[in-house]
Order: structure tokens, then C-alpha cells, then sequence
């Protein structure tokens, strides 16, 4: 299953994740605690990932993983 886009929506503890093919198909829906979210973007390809423009998603954002206080 290749996901050509994700989308976030971002919480304090509880993440909701959906993923689409490139036919727009949704091919993923998980929900995520946070200790959990590292671990799943480590492990997948690359991909446009859509997340809200909130102040959780400037701290998501951050490109060194080890740098995230989890």
C-alpha cells in the first residue's frame, strides 16, 4: 500500500491519522497516542504530510526527531 498523502489531527495525547493513495483512496486511518507517532513516521516512505496550523503543529513540525521531549 503506497500513501501518497497523510493528514494529522493534532491533540495533547490522542492523534487521528489518515493516509491517502494518489487516487485520493484512503488506504489508512490509525489513531495514535503520542509515544506511538515517532515510531510510526520513522518506519514509513516519504510523503506530503498535512497537518493544522496550530501551536502542536509548529512542535510536530520539527525535522530532528531526536530533538522531540517525548
Amino acid at each position: 500500500m503506497k500513501i501518497a498523502t497523510i493528514g494529522i489531527d493534532l491533540a495533547k495525547n490522542v492523534f487521528q491519522v489518515r493516509g491517502v493513495n494518489e487516487h485520493g483512496k484512503c488506504v489508512l486511518k490509525k489513531q495514535f497516542k503520542r509515544n506511538q507517532m515517532i515510531e510510526f513516521f520513522t518506519n514509513r516512505q516519504a510523503c506530503l504530510i498535512g497537518m493544522e496550523a496550530c501551536g502542536g503543529a509548529h512542535y510536530w513540525g520539527l525535522p530532528d526527531a531526536g530533538a522531540w521531549p517525548l
